[in-house]
């Protein structure tokens, strides 16, 4: 019975129900991206305001990041426990309390708290998002849908600066807080009204009312009900906390292979998105032609993370994410040898926002297809985690060198092996999960979640 519930979603045409909580995902995705570049949006203001050193305005920008590593592998994990609509309501009460309480911070120490707050809340939705997008899509179209939502990320700091710089030149920093406070609170009622619980979850954990949940939204999905749900097959797994459990069931490998390849993309993704205005500047550039630079990354990420959707539908996921990463390696290097020259300089920082969105992309595509449904927002939430701490490292490990008188060609050339490493590694997780993970989900009843050519069935 349960495999019938998983089926209708699984072999289904895409309802518009189903649609809907896709597009949900990515508006959540969408606060992402603005709540990441707020503090870069703002940080000049707010140094001149309150006078604040280089390490001060450090402090500030690394802060929220630290907040989403705490969110993604510490909030994170209860959605498999409570449900993952319910902690994304929680995790959108923190952002708009965050958000909101910053817009009247009165000291570099009371933001840099708040901004921990609001990145827990990001941190902790984040991973509950792609799960919900990854179970209420069809095999056919699933990981088109987790490309799109990724996608929200690059389209949330495209119109947030946009937004930022307008709301900054009128009304000063603290409106660009109010601003994310106010979207955040926008959709607390879309996420209430239109955004369902997972069926994975309530086939797993079986709340009060789970035959009714499940038949209402079979329903809003034009497929037939269910007269009852099977029991479920006594299992010790099922007892273990869920953080456990990710190293165990042969799980293990998997879960190592997909935290490192998280982390030494974001290592790379980060040090490209935070240093390349600053240092297209340093090499003679206008602070305005930086600034494009950065923009450029980011339109980059748009049509990369739709063409790897596109092209997702078609292609394993591992092998197009590996393909994406060794060209975004590429394309590192010879941007900086190429710096100087506006000409060349601009195109390729095109091609890197492209791919090295585009593998970004392939990891949160292909996580979901690790995991057994009762883990599967920990494993999510563990990967993100792990992932955050190299975005934390990349921005400060790039200021010493910086300091230390590195040039930007042996800049990229460095921050371009982490990308090498971690197609390696994608690669492996192919081959890892080939030899344990159908074993370990042979536990459950049905994953429910396929990606590319990993099957929990």
């Amino acid at each position: 019975m349960t495999d019938t519930v998983r089926d209708a979603v699984r072999h289904g045409s895409m309802s518009r129900f189903q649609l809907v909580a896709v597009a949900i995902c990515i508006g959540l995705n969408m606060l992402d991206g603005f709540d990441v570049l707020v503090m870069a949006f703002t940080s000049s203001s707010v140094a001149t305001e309150w006078a604040l050193s280089g390490r001060q305005v450090g402090m500030l920008l690394s802060a929220g990041l630290f907040g989403m590593t705490a969110g993604s592998l510490f909030l994170a994990p209860w959605a498999d426990r409570f449900g993952r609509r319910a902690i994304v309501l929680v995790c959108l009460g923190l952002c708009m309390v965050g958000m909101l309480l910053s817009a009247f911070a009165g000291g570099p120490v009371e933001l840099a708290v708040l901004r921990v707050i609001t990145g827990i809340g990001i941190g902790g939705m984040l991973a509950s998002i792609n799960v919900i997008t990854a179970e209420y899509s069809s095999d056919r179209w699933r990981n088109t849908a987790v490309s799109l939502q990724a996608t929200g990320y690059p389209i949330g700091a495209t119109i947030g600066g946009s937004i930022a710089a307008v709301l900054i030149t009128h009304y000063g920093w603290r409106s660009v807080f109010v601003f994310g406070a106010l979207a955040s609170a926008a959709m607390v009622p879309i996420v209430l009204w239109r955004l369902p619980e997972s069926l994975d979850f309530l086939l797993d954990k079986r709340p009060p009312g789970a035959l009714e949940k499940v038949n209402a939204l079979l329903h809003s999905m034009k497929r037939d009900g269910v007269r009852e749900l099977p029991a479920l097959a006594p299992s010790p797994a099922r007892t273990a906390m869920p953080m456990r459990r990710l190293f165990g069931e042969g799980l293990a490998r998997p879960s190592v292979l997909i935290a490192l390849s998280f982390f030494l993309q974001m290592l790379a993704f980060y040090f490209v998105l935070s240093w390349t205005p600053k240092l297209l500047v340093h090499a003679g550039l206008s602070k305005q032609q930086g600034i494009t630079g950065g923009v450029l990354l980011n339109l980059g990420g748009i049509v990369g993370g739709t063409i790897f959707g596109y092209l997702a539908a078609r292609f394993g996921v591992q092998r197009l994410t590996a393909t994406a990463m060794v060209i975004a390696s590429v394309c590192v290097v010879l941007f900086g040898l190429v710096a100087q020259d506006l000409s060349t300089a601009f195109p390729v920082a095109l091609l890197i926002g492209a791919f090295i969105f585009a593998a970004m992309v392939g990891l949160y595509s292909l996580t979901p297809a690790l995991y057994p449904p009762s883990i599967r927002t920990t494993g999510m939430g563990w990967a993100i985690g792990i992932g955050r701490l190299g975005a934390i490292l990349a921005p400060s490990t790039a200021g010493f060198l910086v300091e230390g008188g590195w040039k930007n060609s042996a800049l990229y050339a460095l921050y371009a092996l982490p990308l090498l490493v971690a197609a390696a590694l994608v690669m492996a997780i192919r081959a890892s999960t080939g030899a344990t993970g159908e074993s370990a989900t042979s536990r459950e009843q049905g994953a429910g979640v396929v990606g590319g050519s990993l099957q929990h069935r």
